[in-house]
């Protein structure tokens, strides 16, 4: 079954999303899963390294992924809105992407500053079957909706992540509702340098 890809700019709350909409290559798809990427103030796009290695786990998971601009990156039009504003986005693409498959399931997965938007939007709608977050920044993810967040939530940090220093991560997680995971990759930076293919896998063979 060869891997369908669209491209698509999808109508968001602050005008056009670019999308690109990638199925399973070898199965019919089980799931959905909108993924999110990094600060769109500093070179963050859904082209992103992390991002890319993300999707294509997902995708040999069996989702059909959606990633996209945030507004004001790439051909996503608006401007930068601060994080709320980008809830809303990836709330568009959500529905967007229910809507042309009703009847499978969906999870959020997010890298970095993606990360902290699919926890908040996850959080809210209450039916995500997982949210995977990598990289979130935990200097600044005092988020006090974690504690009593009961969506199944998946952490992968990396051990030399300057944004999220182990302690300081391991005390917001240590906070937060259950159900809850926190994974531990040796990594030489924030960004995952040397262990993207352990990303990749560990993604692959969540439970």
């Amino acid at each position: 079954m060869p891997r369908r890809i669209e491209s698509h700019l999808l109508d968001g709350p602050a005008g056009k999303l670019e999308t690109l909409v990638e199925e399973p290559e070898d199965r019919a798809p089980v799931e959905i899963c909108v993924l999110c990427h990094p600060h769109p103030l500093f070179g963050g796009t859904m082209h992103n390294k992390v991002v890319y290695r993300m999707a294509r786990a997902l995708r040999r998971r069996g989702s059909v992924v959606l990633r996209f601009n945030f507004r004001s990156v790439g051909r996503s039009q608006g401007q930068h809105a601060g994080g709320m504003g980008e809830i809303e986005d990836a709330r568009a693409a959500l529905e967007w992407l229910q809507s042309r498959y009703p009847s499978l399931p969906y999870s959020l997965a997010g890298f970095s500053f993606g990360s902290g938007v699919i926890l908040r939007l996850g959080c809210q709608e209450g039916e995500a079957t997982r949210l995977i977050a990598a990289g979130l920044p935990a200097q600044t993810a005092r988020e006090e909706f974690l504690k009593t967040c009961s969506a199944p939530k998946v952490f992968l940090s990396s051990t030399n992540d300057q944004y999220a220093p182990r302690g300081e991560m391991e005390a917001l997680y240590s906070n937060m509702a259950e159900p809850k995971q926190l994974i531990w990759i040796e990594a030489q930076d924030h960004f995952f340098d040397g262990a993207l293919d352990e990303v990749e896998e560990i993604i692959f063979r969540l439970g």
